[in-house]
């Protein structure tokens, strides 16, 4: 008889087989970490099923069962392995394995080329981010397969990590989106990710199995995996048991039953794990702390006392927390909860309730910020809406008026506030991704099976904080687990995450040099501040003492109220709140449509309230709501790309057509290689710029998942021209940019340099004989050179070109080129003169050429137009910053065309108070990490206010709204918050 066990990391498989490989028993469960102890279960039912058993050949194998195996001294056989074996045993058809697990996942392409892909220690779009995903949408893991059946929309959602998804869910569950359509949505993020992450570009086609957990119990998953890969795949009989198979298979070695309950016991109590010192060192300590920590204390009052309130409300990302204010700025009262992704639910429910319980006191005025803010405003009528890091900085000016720092980490995002003399100074916001904030908490007290408020108090007295490092939260389910395998008590683990919450903040938001850099006056807030081990361990990293006030968790709500009774104060007019007969007619439905008005065609989310009012979200462009086209007369982004589509066009071409794929510097030398290929007889056709299509028609052909999304969109540009007959395309490597005598170099980043490399070697079809695909490399800094090494690309395919044509054409390219810059730079100083003479406030909006491109930039441009601000491109500006000003300036080496750019620009904003610069930064650019550190000393230095958003494939534009309006507001610019 052979036995296999899978232990994996959430659950465990035992296969019992004969000799003739008949499955006789099998089990499949969750072990929520406590290995040893369904270990014994397991045996012991495995006894009683056959109790004449004494020995069997035994294997341990899945990604928690090595260090048990080598601790009892038995056979280990690796899961890949493993799962090879038993699908060559069972299938020898297949030609590939696609395998969700609890936290990992793989890809095995068998046959003579046999690979195996896996997940490295990221669990994003696996069995565990299913479950966050769940958890967030407050239901079940078996409910996500029947929602997802009644999907009639989908949205784009980020699965390399739960965190990330959930910065992306939450605004579209405050917004009102179905949640069967996000769970669609969801499926297919995980889909997409196993797709590009594990596969890397390499084709998967022929039989498909489908294996694991997730892709058993749901056949949506499946169907998602089908549609992406165009292939119909199959979920065997015993899919949950391949690997536990495949181990017993394998196993040679005898061994004693009866004696493995012992071995187990012995190695679950043999382990250690890394720890810090306790946050208290005892009862007293924390009693002081307690005690000091009670100063900051908000004046309270009764609202069956007051006349006349202000209601603050702040709609977050994961709860609803609202503030009663009396004019005297006195607490009458307050709510907090989760929002169970409905806050209108909530906040009726609140409002209600309040008119019942106190007809007496009458709302004069109400704000709301926070991401639901927009529908929460719509929906109930609130008067005033205010972006919520100028909600945050009121309230805590409203307790120390001499703060200069501020700390607010919330659910799903985290502010730093920096305060000059009284106003915002700098504001320092997490980027998508919400590691390191209470949902970070709250998550792990979840899968561990306690409230948020019990796990804090369970780490108070712990005394061997689980070291854990700052890591993101799917990323540290591994080292969670494995501290509980290592013997971790809850406490532990609870402590050693407070402590890594604010290592997350500290050293990858603030990165402060030193504590002096902070603040004297620090006030922290938010609820995650109300944990005691998140606060504790704040001033223990930084050796500061620092406020928090008994309101912690309210102060967005505090600091919304307090604005509301100061814009009553200043201009005292009747409120817009829905009264409470309004709230008994109350109704609010939520469908989900496509916008057709123009090539986004966004996702918009319909909210339909009584009397037939509605709010419309998921809009990038007024169009939904005025059927009007946006005017772009301050936009130079537009009007770039204008200036790229009306380039002449030869439409008498003597030798055929060249597609060029338009991405990366192309969207700076098209008109360059327009120019260039239409003199040499070719008609010029580019891929689209406008079609959101693009990157799912080549995703299957990216090799690697942490590239640069603008170069993720070439494998679809390229994919497009194929599928329009091409057999031309012209898309050269490029080590040197334009050389604009502004640097010591004039590199392009190696991303952009040498990707046509990388076209070539991961899409079969520009291998193919009939396909002609001209990726030589070429350089703009010589003629000479130029021409030749065109006449020699061309010449293997077009051997009657001659020199003397190339160089007529490079010359007509050269003045092409010319032109079209001299345009740019024109039409970007007449939008600054006209700002200038309309008093609008100019944003440079700063990047590479290619962030121009509206899937890219997801119409952030736009965003910042409709709040009445004028924009430029660098390009537009750098060029009033001599080579000699900016050199003497630096304090990094100055190289890269792209890089001097922004540069200059930045030092140019900084001399001019009516301009402002924004950073737009792909995830994953390396070049960027140096660029965004130099440009943000530059204007810091002058006192300007730096602010960065970094893009990829997610097109939720939250987390960037957040940050223009912040900038504005602190910027003292215009009152933005009624818009």
């Amino acid at each position: 008889m052979q036995i296999g066990l899978d232990i994996g990391s959430t659950t465990i498989k035992i296969a019992v087989m004969d000799d003739a490989g008949t499955l006789l028993f099998h089990k499949y469960e969750r072990h929520y970490s406590q290995i040893a102890a369904k270990l014994l279960a397991l045996h012991k039912e495995l006894m009683t099923k056959f109790p004449t058993l004494r020995s069997a050949r035994l294997a341990i194998s899945g990604s928690a069962g090595i260090g048990l195996a080598d601790a009892c001294g038995l056979q280990f056989v690796q899961e890949v392995f493993a799962e090879k074996i038993c699908t060559e045993k069972l299938h020898p058809e297949a030609d590939a394995v696609i395998e969700l697990g609890g936290e990992d996942a793989k890809i095995l392409f068998l046959g003579r080329h046999f690979d195996a892909r896996m997940n490295d220690s990221c669990a994003g779009g696996t069995g565990a981010f299913i479950d966050q995903m769940a958890s967030l949408l407050n239901v079940e893991t078996p409910e996500m397969n029947e929602l997802a059946q009644k999907a009639k929309n989908s949205y784009t959602i980020a699965s390399r990590c739960g965190v990330f998804a959930k910065s992306d869910i939450q605004p579209l569950l405050n917004q009102g989106a179905e949640k069967s359509d996000l769970a669609a949505s969801i499926f297919h993020a995980v889909a997409s990710q196993a797709v590009t992450g594990l596969a890397k570009g390499r084709p998967i086609e022929g039989n498909i199995l489908y294996l694991g957990g997730p892709l058993t119990f749901m056949s949506c998953l499946r169907d998602s995996f089908d549609d992406v890969l165009k292939i119909k795949g199959v979920c065997p009989e015993n899919s949950l048991y391949y690997v536990a198979m495949g181990a017993a298979f394998c196993a040679e070695h005898e061994v004693d039953l009866l004696t493995l309950p012992s071995q187990f016991a012995d190695a679950a109590a043999n382990h250690s794990f890394e720890h810090m010192p306790p946050l208290f060192k005892n009862e007293a300590e924390y009693a002081a702390f307690k005690e000091r920590h009670a100063r900051a204390s908000v004046p309270k009052s009764s609202p069956l006392t007051a006349k006349a309130a202000f209601i603050g409300i702040d709609s977050g990302s994961t709860t609803i927390k609202i503030a009663v204010l009396s004019p005297e700025g006195e607490l009458l009262d307050s709510f907090y909860q989760s929002n169970k992704g409905n806050p209108v639910v909530a906040v009726r429910s609140y409002l209600t309730d309040f008119y019942q319980k106190y007809p007496d006191c009458r709302l004069l005025a109400g704000a709301v910020t926070g991401y639901g803010e927009d529908l929460i405003r719509h929906a109930f009528g609130v008067d005033y809406g205010i972006v919520e890091t100028m909600a945050h900085f009121y309230a805590a000016q409203y307790l120390q008026p001499d703060v200069d720092f501020i700390l607010d980490i919330g659910g799903q995002d985290m502010k730093c506030l920096k305060i000059h003399n009284g106003a915002i100074d700098n504001i320092f916001l997490n980027e998508a991704c919400s590691s390191g904030c209470g949902s970070f908490l709250q998550t792990f007290a979840e899968i561990l099976g306690y409230s948020a408020e019990e796990f804090a108090k369970i780490g108070l007295m712990a005394d061997m904080p689980v070291d854990l490092g700052s890591r993101c939260t799917v990323f540290m389910n591994s080292s969670v687990k494995q501290a509980q395998k290592d013997g971790a008590s809850v406490a532990n683990i609870s402590a050693g995450l407070s402590i890594s919450i604010i290592k997350n903040a500290l050293y990858k938001v603030i990165r402060p040099s030193s504590k002096e850099a902070i603040g004297k006056h620090i006030v922290v807030q938010g609820g995650t501040f109300l944990n005691d081990c998140v606060l504790r361990a704040f001033e223990q990293e930084m050796g500061l003492e620092v406020v928090r006030p008994n309101i912690a968790g309210l102060m967005g709500a505090f600091g919304a109220a307090l604005y509301a009774l100061r814009r009553y104060n200043d201009k005292p007019q009747p409120t817009t709140l829905l009264s409470l007969a309004q709230l008994g007619e109350f109704v609010h439905t939520v469908k989900g449509m496509t916008c057709g008005l123009c090539n986004n065609h966004c996702h918009l989310t319909v909210n339909t309230f009584a009397g037939g009012k509605r709010f419309i979200s998921g809009n990038r462009c007024e169009r939904p709501i005025t059927h009007m086209a946006p005017r772009d007369d301050f936009n130079l982004y537009r009007k770039k790309l204008e200036l790229l589509k009306q380039l002449p066009v030869n439409e008498k071409p003597t030798r055929g057509t060249m597609g060029i794929p338009m991405g990366l510097n192309i969207y700076e030398l098209l008109p360059f290689w327009n120019g260039l290929l239409s003199q040499l007889g070719f008609k010029v056709v580019h891929s689209p710029i406008e079609d959101k299509t693009i990157y799912r028609r080549g995703q299957s052909t990216i090799p690697s998942d942490t590239v640069c999304y603008p170069a993720k969109l070439m494998h679809g540009h390229i994919k497009w021209l194929l599928e329009q007959g091409i057999t031309d395309i012209f898309y050269p490597c490029m080590t040197y940019n334009v050389d604009e005598n502004g640097t010591e170099n004039c590199y392009n980043c190696p991303v952009v340099a040498y990707y046509p490399e990388v076209l070539h070697a991961n899409m079969r079809e520009l291998t193919q004989a009939n396909i002609h695909f001209f990726f030589d490399y070429l350089g703009l800094l010589h003629k000479k050179v130029l021409i030749k090494h065109l006449h020699e690309m061309f010449s293997k395919v077009y051997p009657d070109i001659t020199k003397s044509q190339i160089k007529a054409a490079v010359e007509a390219a050269f003045k092409a080129y010319a032109a079209y810059e001299a345009q740019v730079k024109k039409l970007g100083q007449q939008i600054i003169t006209q700002a200038r003479e309309q008093h609008k406030p100019i944003v440079v909006l700063a990047g590479r050429p290619y962030h121009i491109d509206p899937k890219v930039n997801h119409s952030i441009d736009r965003l910042i137009t409709t709040m009445g601000a004028a924009l430029v491109s660098e390009d537009a500006v750098s060029s009033h910053i001599t080579p000699q000003e900016l050199q003497s300036d630096l304090h990094v080496l100055n190289q890269w065309t792209y890089h001097s750019r922004l540069y200059a620009a930045a030092k140019y904003v900084a001399e001019n108070p009516d301009m402002h610069m924004i950073q737009l930064v792909s995830f994953g650019c390396g070049c960027d990490a140096i660029t965004a550190d130099e440009c943000r000393r530059i204007l810091e230095e002058q006192g300007r206010i730096y602010t960065q958003i970094k893009i990829d494939d997610i097109d939720n534009l939250g987390a960037a709204k957040i940050r223009i309006r912040s900038l504005f507001s602190a910027a003292k610019l215009f009152d933005l918050d009624n818009n």
